[in-house]
């Protein structure tokens, strides 16, 4: 059996297999973050360098970005999705039995370079629905991968309190592998939309890309810092949160992604505005309460409560920005979604990796209240550039 599209565009089902296929592809990205105090621990790592291993991940998922996401647009995205799947899963099953924090990150960069799978099912999808839905479906399969990379840190806390962090990775490397003998028997054939480009010059055509469209440049721009922010906030979340006062366990501290996810699924309705014109004014709602969310979130000592309500907010905002934006892009240049989905999910990537960089090193440095403010700043300049471009669109 395989999935086709109808004269109707995408059916909900479908879009949300593709929804759940991606979460569960992206989720491997991120399993390590609630066991950064338990994987320094094991390989002796310190705390200011343990981010390093957010950092390598988001790196190589940044070169896989710029590498393979455009081979979407030449070569079958059925074959690669089932392809990179089974990649991700030597990765995890290499992290799995590392025996050094080198094998351990060897096997989560190839995780990371892999894990871009996700970005291909997105255009996937955005190819097979009908262009009056294809904001609501990018929201539906991009939410999956919001929810998926939340949700990683409660899976993750969950399996190493009962079993351990290896556990984590063994587990997940099962699930990824039946992920892809289901897509492979279940996604449609695909190739009478392909580029006749050579590989050499559809990279080449990214930059292309990138120089000559402004609104690339403006929303991939908006997109590094709002994830950024992200990384800010979700990489060192762990460490405070395992101390004194609170010594939540891994699996206690994973449940904090569910609150993420409840304000990531808030945002599906961001596609829906963008189909109807409003993208512009949901970036702008969007960032300023991602600016205003660093409030409750810089009081997590006072209450864990605030938190929550500050990791919802926050989570709310990046995944209405990232839809906004991603339903923008295909809308204007459908015939280059997988250039287009490269050039920019590599903000999102770098964005990423410097938000885990910085922030472990302002926590060792600074505590949660250098985190905060740190992650407000980065806030208000998104803000700023994005009151900036509509200045001079008027």
């Amino acid at each position: 059996m395989s999935v086709s599209r109808s004269s109707a565009g995408l059916s909900a089902g479908t879009a949300l297999l593709l929804a759940a296929a991606c979460g569960l592809a992206v989720a491997n990205v991120y399993y390590a973050q609630p066991l950064l105090g338990l994987l320094a621990e094991q390989f002796g790592v310190p705390i200011a360098a343990v981010g390093s291993i957010v950092t390598v991940v988001q790196v190589f998922y940044a070169l896989g970005l710029l590498l393979i996401v455009p081979l979407g647009d030449l070569l079958s995205r059925r074959r690669l999705t089932v392809i990179l799947l089974l990649l991700i899963t030597a990765g995890l099953l290499a992290a799995a039995w590392s025996s050094s924090f080198f094998m351990l990150l060897a096997g989560l960069a190839l995780v990371g370079l892999t894990a871009v799978v996700t970005q291909i099912l997105v255009n996937f999808a955005s190819a097979l629905a009908a262009e009056e839905q294809r904001g609501r479906i990018v929201g539906i399969v991009t939410s999956g991968v919001v929810i998926g990379i939340l949700l990683a840190r409660t899976f993750a806390g969950v399996i190493s309190d009962l079993a351990s962090w290896r556990a984590v990775y063994v587990a997940s490397s099962l699930l990824t592998a039946a992920a892809a003998l289901a897509l492979s028997a279940l996604l449609p054939a695909d190739g009478a939309d392909k580029s006749s480009l050579s590989y050499g010059r559809l990279l080449l055509s990214v930059l292309r890309l990138f120089r000559e469209e402004r609104l690339l440049r403006t929303r991939a721009a908006l997109a590094f810092c709002v994830f950024t922010a992200f990384g800010i906030l979700w990489t060192p979340l762990a460490l405070p949160l395992g101390q004194a006062p609170f010594f939540l366990s891994p699996s206690a501290i994973g449940a904090f992604g569910l609150a993420g996810a409840a304000g990531a699924l808030g945002a599906v309705g961001a596609g829906r505005l963008a189909d109807r014109g409003l993208g512009e004014r949901t970036t702008g709602v969007a960032l300023i309460l991602l600016l205003l969310s660093w409030l409750p979130i810089g009081l997590l000592h006072h209450s864990l409560a605030l938190l929550v309500v500050g990791i919802l907010l926050l989570d709310f905002a990046v995944q209405a920005v990232h839809v906004t934006n991603q339903s923008l892009l295909y809308a204007a240049l459908p015939e280059a979604r997988g250039r287009l989905t490269g050039a920019y999910m590599t903000f999102y990537s770098i964005g990423s990796a410097l938000g885990a960089f910085v922030s472990t090193r302002a926590y060792a440095a600074y505590g949660w209240t250098g985190v905060s403010l740190l992650g407000a700043c980065v806030s208000l300049a998104g803000l700023a550039f994005w009151i900036c471009t509509q200045t001079r669109r008027r």
